[in-house]
């Protein structure tokens, strides 16, 4: 007699949504790829992804393996008085860094994206809708003043996680704070300068 097969359970249909959430991201970039596409391709229903994940971001952030999602971390930085909002980027920032869980996964972006152009558009549109976007619109700033913060924080990271070049490399994260805080909060609190492509929100 024939043994009646396990049934598919949680664990297992999360693994295929995450699966076919890859693939769509890849093929089509974070814009392109819907959530009713990505279900259709797992063979689940939409709602189950709601279920499972609760926003596109949050399924992004779970199939490319981010150690944070947007959803929750740029209210907690935009929280609390505009003056901290630049201390409270650059601590946010560190604190993925910090751990290995963390800073492995973007160190994998990075390298892809700098030799993958489907995976630089991916993570592109990604960061531009789900974090500056969205800073940009709360603060009530330039988009292109948020993109200068986050190209000031990505390049300290090269220098002191990839390059590891000293003295950065041996900075304490307070020192970094000093350092970085005050830069993050001017950008974020001026609100003069050029625009482009329509950038305020």
């Amino acid at each position: 007699m024939a043994r009646a097969g396990r049934r598919p359970g949680q664990t297992e249909t999360r693994e295929k949504i995450l699966d076919a959430a890859r693939h769509r991201f890849a093929e089509l970039g974070y814009d392109g790829a819907t959530v009713r596409g990505i279900a259709a391709d797992a063979g689940v229903n939409a709602a189950l992804l709601h279920h499972f994940f609760g926003s596109k971001q949050a399924l992004f952030a779970a199939a490319m393996n981010l150690p944070v999602n947007p959803a929750t971390l740029v209210p907690a930085i935009l929280a609390g008085p505009r003056s901290g909002v630049g201390e409270r980027l650059v601590r946010a920032f560190l604190a993925v860094w910090a751990a290995p869980e963390g800073r492995t996964p973007f160190l994998a972006m990075l390298r892809a994206a700098a030799t993958n152009e489907q995976v630089a558009l991916m993570m592109r549109q990604f960061i531009e809708r789900t974090v500056l976007a969205e800073v940009a619109r709360a603060l009530a700033v330039p988009r292109i003043r948020v993109t200068g913060v986050a190209a000031q924080m990505m390049g300290v990271a090269l220098l002191r996680y990839v390059i590891k070049l000293p003295p950065l490399a041996e900075a304490g994260d307070e020192e970094i704070v000093a350092l970085l805080a005050p830069v993050a909060q001017y950008y974020l609190d001026s609100r003069d300068g050029v625009e482009t492509g329509g950038a305020r929100s």
